[in-house]
């Protein structure tokens, strides 16, 4: 039974062209968000909490395979008709790296959709100004990687309790 003073927290969205905001909110203030970070910083200790991990992870796949797909359609759609397989060979070399730039841990548990931009704003224009300099696929990648060197290291130096 509720007695007393009781608060309401209201909180405004605001809504950016990206929608940040809005998924930052669904992230950290719904139970699917919750659950979402709980089992990416401690699986065992997030079954221990109730947290249906299975059933949960199952759903974080579903969704992870959907927007992998739509984004698919979306890159075969820019090719004008034509499907080259090695279009995007170097994407998931990319992404950890804007990731793990932007203050991801490899270990899980930390990150935020703003330093995730951030760290795609970085490596895009790293390739930009690669492309600039008129150097070869080969060497852009080599670029890609030592930089995804040096941000593991920073990560596990800010992290050392999860090496």
């Amino acid at each position: 039974m509720l007695t007393g003073r009781h608060e309401v927290q209201v909180r405004t969205i605001t809504v950016d062209s990206n929608g940040m905001e809005k998924r930052r909110y669904k992230r950290r203030y719904t139970r699917f968000g919750r659950h979402i970070f709980a089992i990416g910083s401690n699986e065992q200790t997030a079954r221990l909490c109730g947290i249906a991990v299975n059933r949960a992870k199952l759903w974080i796949y579903i969704l992870g395979g959907a927007f992998s797909g739509i984004a698919g359609v979306l890159m075969f759609s820019n090719e004008n008709g034509t499907g080259d397989p090695t279009t995007s060979k170097n994407t998931p070399l990319t992404a950890i790296a804007a990731a793990v730039i932007g203050g991801a841990s490899l270990t899980g548990g930390q990150g935020s959709i703003v330093g995730t931009v951030i760290g795609v704003m970085f490596i895009m224009t790293i390739r930009n100004g690669c492309v600039q300099i008129n150097l070869s696929h080969g060497v852009q990648n080599i670029v890609t990687g030592l930089i995804i060197i040096v941000a593991v290291l920073v990560d596990r130096l800010r992290n050392p309790k999860n090496n």
